[in-house]
């Protein structure tokens, strides 16, 4: 493990980090991860844990939760709690730690420092149930539900608003993150530092001279992977490929399966559609690395896979908005779609450029500028500024 506390840092800092739950292994808490190994004896607050969920490097420490750890079925249910989130991350004691560093993409970063602490926010998103994909969590519920959560939403919308004074520096994950922190909270620029997340890149690069995948053609087949939810636009992969003559791998699960085979199946065209399920860690780099091209149709905070098959090799296909215009270089490792609908992801899904050659070495050292240490290494200098600027003001207001 790297040396864990920045020498820009006192050696007795007292830190706290704040996550919103722990529950997987997913990008946040591999942001988290690194947080952890950085600040090895911090105490960490978080609504829910379920244990072994994530790394040792997480958990082997104080791991403080809220009342929602107590409420029954947590693990499967937590998220119907949403409306007592506000009052869960705020019932946290956080008196005496001089650093409040928060891992959020929910109520995380609305904790109540100490009035002497440096607050600092890692945020990945603000919350998107509440502010610009309500419709996509909860448009399908029945009409009387979704006004109840509407109401819900508005209140959230404006506690949310409301407590964001609470954070001093903010790390967005990505530009378009950064945009919605000045527009939905009014963070200036000043206050505000992109820090893009990290991605383990080295583990798919030369994935194309791995086997082939069973049943799939080297280069004869294009790629998604992703959960399937509605948010994610699987649904614009799949009739954009069958329109396109294309033959799209659909690697993932989630309640949108069903849908998304019937879709399959009825939408016309001469392109067909492969569902390989969930792929285990092994599988993937092969999966990526003999596909044409990889299939990006949603819009995203950052963007985690096409860096992933950037690293592979393989181009991306794009929808031309969100994190990924931080990620994805027409010409260099992607081509862009501008809408999302069927016949302009079935005219990029043609674009001859698909078919190579691509400049592979230019791919892999675009993708390398994402590296873990990349992360780390500005995670420490952003919160070494930030506590430098923090001890400067309070000197000078005596």
């Amino acid at each position: 493990m790297p040396d864990a506390l920045p020498r820009a840092l006192p050696a007795d800092l007292k830190v706290a980090l704040v996550h919103d739950w722990l529950t997987g292994m997913r990008g946040g808490e591999k942001c988290l991860e690194v947080m952890g190994e950085i600040f090895p004896q911090a105490d960490l607050y978080t609504l829910l844990h379920v244990p072994g969920s994530v790394t040792p490097v997480i958990e082997n420490r104080r791991v403080v939760t809220s009342f929602v750890q107590k409420m029954p079925r947590a693990e499967q249910r937590y998220r119907w709690a949403l409306p007592l989130f506000p009052r869960a991350i705020e019932s946290f004691d956080l008196t005496g730690y001089d650093l409040v560093l928060s891992s959020s993409h929910c109520v995380a970063k609305s904790a109540i420092p100490d009035p002497a602490a440096l607050s600092v926010c890692y945020c990945y998103t603000p919350m998107r149930y509440v502010w610009d994909r309500f419709d996509d969590y909860f448009g399908r519920k029945p009409l009387p539900l979704r006004a109840a959560i509407g109401v819900q939403a508005r209140w959230l919308r404006a506690w949310d608003r409301r407590t964001s004074d609470r954070v001093q520096q903010w790390l967005p994950i990505s530009t378009v993150v950064a945009e919605r922190l000045r527009d939905w909270y009014g963070v200036p620029d000043e206050r505000s530092r992109v820090l893009f997340p990290p991605v383990d890149v080295d583990r798919f690069r030369d994935a194309g001279r791995l086997p082939v995948p069973a049943g799939l053609e080297s280069g004869g087949y294009d790629l998604v992977l992703s959960a399937l939810v509605p948010y994610k636009r699987i649904d614009l992969a799949v009739t954009g490929a069958i329109a396109a003559g294309r033959t799209l791998v659909v690697a993932g699960k989630g309640p949108e399966l069903e849908h998304l085979r019937e879709l399959a199946t009825t939408t016309a065209g001469p392109g067909r559609v492969v569902f390989a399920g969930a792929v285990s860690d092994e599988e993937l780099p092969a999966l990526y690395g003999h596909c044409r091209a990889f299939v990006f149709p949603g819009l995203e905070d950052f963007g985690i896979t096409p860096l992933e098959a950037t690293a592979a090799g393989r181009p991306v296909v794009a929808y031309r908005a969100g994190g990924v215009l931080d990620t994805v270089r027409e010409g260099l490792n992607g081509v862009f779609f501008a809408e999302q609908d069927t016949a302009c992801l079935a005219e990029a899904l043609n674009d001859p450029r698909l078919d190579g050659p691509w400049d592979e070495s230019a791919m892999v050292a675009h993708a390398a500028a994402f590296r873990r240490d990349r992360f780390r290494s500005e995670l420490v200098a952003a919160l070494t500024d930030a506590w430098n600027d923090h001890s400067a003001r309070k000197v000078a207001h005596g």
